[in-house]
């Protein structure tokens, strides 16, 4: 552990090099890049947009860029990066690129595991004016030959990677969406047979918990899980002055919705975080509106100090557990289109990255 106060995993975005359906869906040379540098200020004190600085607006195919990520997340306290797995079934892939050449050539040498981003994609994620909610790709659930086939080929080598984050001797895997429970589950029973019949201990299932309760996530097999809605939930429970205020800015002035930052981390974590199987997120800033236009959700005020003051409240929740599951979720390395990111702007430099290092180390 390195005298490190936590296993700090930060969600990784692998969409930063074109693809073929981008291509077709956005026009040539489409990533998120596109999103970032097009976005505007939509109120007073708005800051947008946010612009790279150490790493400038890079391409993930990139080797060097990749390495000096890994660099950057170590400085930071990172572990190790948590990148989003798109499997869509029946072999489909997307943006799979940048993890075939970090698997294929064992480098940057930094640990790593996947979060299977499974849920349809829409034509609303990627498109601010909002126009249409076209699906351009379908999340299928096919089968158990259609599962085993994807476990042979694609996780169980990445599994037996030396750098796969290990939790109680289990290959972490995170899974999105549990909307479909009974696929889910037959996915996860055939998935953890599969791991023991192939020389793992099994896998540490983690799963995205919403409305459902703690029980029922447990139900499906899954080992842990973290929240995704407490923010939101920090929105709803606004006094009724500021949510009145804010859906008038809404209607008459088409403003996004927005949250103050140090009220969020006040509210952003509740009694079950104690729990062993109940894993803390950190998140450092948050705004959809480079995606989404006036219809996003804005974390607002945020800075490296504040950020520091979120991550130590954190820690308190992982005081009494094993070390091995001391775990926090950063939500997230790179998610630059929803102003979710570490890693060096303009505006802030290397401000948070340093943060979360003081922190983590009490340097």
């Amino acid at each position: 552990m390195n005298n490190k106060k936590a296993r700090v995993i930060a969600f990784y975005l692998p969409q930063f090099h074109p693809v073929p359906e981008n291509n077709e869906w956005w026009g040539p040379g489409f990533t998120e890049w596109h999103s970032v540098a097009n976005a505007k200020p939509l109120y007073k004190g708005h800051h947008q947009p946010n612009i790279p600085a150490d790493l400038g607006f890079y391409d993930l195919r990139v080797a060097e860029t990749r390495k000096l990520q890994a660099e950057m997340a170590k400085e930071a306290g990172v572990e190790g990066f948590c990148y989003w797995h798109y499997w869509f079934g029946d072999g489909k892939r997307l943006l799979e690129k940048p993890i075939n050449e970090v698997l294929a050539s064992g480098e940057p040498d930094f640990p790593f595991c996947f979060g299977w981003a499974n849920h349809n994609w829409y034509q609303k994620l990627w498109d601010p004016s909002g126009s249409g909610d076209k699906l351009l790709i379908e999340q299928k659930y096919l089968g158990r030959e259609d599962y085993e086939e994807h476990f042979m080929t694609t996780l169980l080598p990445a599994f037996k990677d030396k750098r796969y984050i290990q939790v109680d001797g289990k290959p972490l895997f995170v899974i999105y969406s549990i909307d479909n429970k009974e696929k889910i589950k037959e996915i996860i029973d055939v998935w953890r047979e599969l791991a023991l019949r192939n020389g793992l201990e099994g896998i540490y299932f983690v799963a995205v918990q919403r409305g459902e309760t703690k029980e029922e996530v447990k139900s499906l097999g899954f080992d842990a899980m973290y929240r995704l809605q407490d923010y939101l939930k920090t929105y709803v429970n606004q006094p009724y002055l500021v949510k009145a205020w804010q859906f008038l800015n809404i209607k008459l002035f088409n403003t996004p919705r927005k949250i103050d930052y140090e009220r969020l981390s006040d509210n952003l974590y509740i009694d079950q975080h104690y729990d062993e199987d109940t894993i803390p997120t950190i998140i450092p800033n948050y705004d959809h509106t480079p995606r989404s236009g006036s219809k996003g959700f804005v974390i607002s005020g945020s800075t490296p100090d504040l950020f520091a003051g979120q991550v130590s409240k954190a820690l308190q929740f992982l005081k009494n557990k094993k070390e091995d599951k001391k775990i926090l979720f950063l939500v997230s390395w790179n998610e630059w289109g929803e102003g979710n990111y570490m890693e060096p702007d303009r505006r802030f430099g290397k401000g948070y990255i340093k943060a979360l290092r003081k922190v983590i180390f009490n340097d």
